[in-house]
């Protein structure tokens, strides 16, 4: 009777993983078109603002205004990285990322949607570099938010501290992790707190303390995925009503962290024949503006079939291929595949509004020349771009 009962109650909870795994199936797949079409939207008002900037100098009355726009730009692309991470698995885009000036700014958006809520920030300013997917760091943040401002509903505090640190090997047999330097990233909160069994559980997927309305029980589980996937560990410290605090350890670069350059400034000047591949008129446009302000000449297509045409007329004069994805009529999958046929040697730069684990994954696993997601900068474009044709 005991194990006829523990057998039903074990198929039951089977039932439910199968069904939570589906919604987020069903859920990975609209927010993957979601994205896309939003990727698509900002890259062609990044597109405009930048053609703008490029026209004015930092004292003329609307530079700030423009700056502003591609600032709120980055904060959308952010989102939909943040939405695509939360129900899909991505490979990592690993980069040297300064992790203190990555939590302030982002942190400063999440404190905006809990008024409530007071961020503080201790910020170690000799701080080592990281080598990290920045939209995955992004979504551990995020996620630690949400389960602090939880378990603060009428508000609270959260305070936010780095500082370098190492592991010595004894400490290594403990976590099955690397000795050497690390920087350590603490998140505390002064919120309800969990009890010790609670604790033990909290990593495991599906796991939750609240309401399953509330909560799929993902969360944490995906942060403790995400730190442990970059060579890391986090820990959880908690009392009843005491508040939680989180110690997340990332190994630490050697590397020496560069700030990045906006948008218009400090891109690549080259020459040569471009073709821009892509379905939306006002990404056509714009980026063959872009492409022109580069120093390339520009030809274009509205989608695949016209591709290979273009191609097929042009190719001992086309340099590289801007090829877009999610096309109609015929894709970016079996365009490139044309193109390849025409021409082995081909150059082709992908582009598009999913991550890199989507559609063009097939084709990355196979060998590629180039990868860019939108929404992009000129600056980004123009690198990928000179990554992909090389010394020529």
């Amino acid at each position: 009777m005991v194990e006829r009962k523990w057998a039903e109650a074990e198929k039951k909870r089977l039932e439910i993983q199968l069904q939570r795994a589906r919604k987020m199936e069903a859920i990975g797949i609209l927010a993957g078109g979601i994205a896309h079409d939003f990727n698509n939207l900002l890259t062609a008002i990044r597109g405009n603002a930048s053609l703008m900037l490029l026209g004015i100098d930092s004292l003329h009355p609307n530079y700030e205004l423009l700056k502003n726009i591609e600032r709120l730009v980055d904060s959308g692309a952010r989102l939909t990285q943040q939405l695509l991470a939360y129900v899909t698995k991505r490979e990592y885009e690993v980069k040297l990322i300064n992790l203190n000036n990555l939590v302030k700014k982002f942190c400063d958006t999440l404190g905006r949607t809990r008024k409530d809520i007071t961020i503080r920030y201790e910020l170690a300013p000799d701080l080592r570099p990281i080598e990290a997917d920045q939209g995955q760091m992004e979504q551990v943040l995020l996620n630690l938010f949400v389960n602090a401002a939880d378990a603060m509903p009428e508000g609270g505090d959260i305070v936010m501290k780095t500082r370098n640190t190492t592991f010595e090997s004894a400490k290594q047999k403990t976590h099955d992790i690397k000795s050497g330097n690390y920087v350590l990233l603490t998140v505390t909160d002064t919120g309800t707190g969990m009890d010790k069994k609670t604790a033990l559980h909290i990593f495991e997927p599906f796991f939750t303390s609240k309401e399953p309305s509330r909560s799929a029980g993902l969360g944490l589980a995906s942060v403790y995925d995400i730190v442990k996937g970059h060579g890391g560990y986090i820990e959880v410290n908690s009392q009843k009503d005491r508040g939680t605090t989180f110690n997340i350890h990332l190994p630490a670069s050697e590397k020496e962290s560069q700030e990045s350059i906006d948008s218009a400034e400090g891109f690549i000047r080259g020459t040569g024949v471009v073709l821009l591949v892509d379905d939306e008129e006002a990404l056509r446009d714009v980026g063959q503006k872009w492409l022109e302000a580069m120093g390339y000449s520009v030809l274009t297509a509205q989608e695949g079939k016209e591709a290979i045409r273009v191609y097929k007329e042009n190719r001992d004069s086309i340099d590289i291929v801007l090829l877009d994805m999610i096309m109609p009529v015929l894709g970016g999958r079996e365009a490139y595949e044309a193109l390849k046929e025409i021409n082995p040697g081909v150059k082709v730069l992908l582009l598009s509004g999913y991550s890199i684990d989507t559609q063009a994954n097939e084709i990355l696993k196979k060998g590629y020349d180039g990868f860019i997601q939108k929404p992009f900068t000129m600056k980004e474009l123009s690198e990928k771009i000179r990554e992909v044709l090389g010394d020529r």
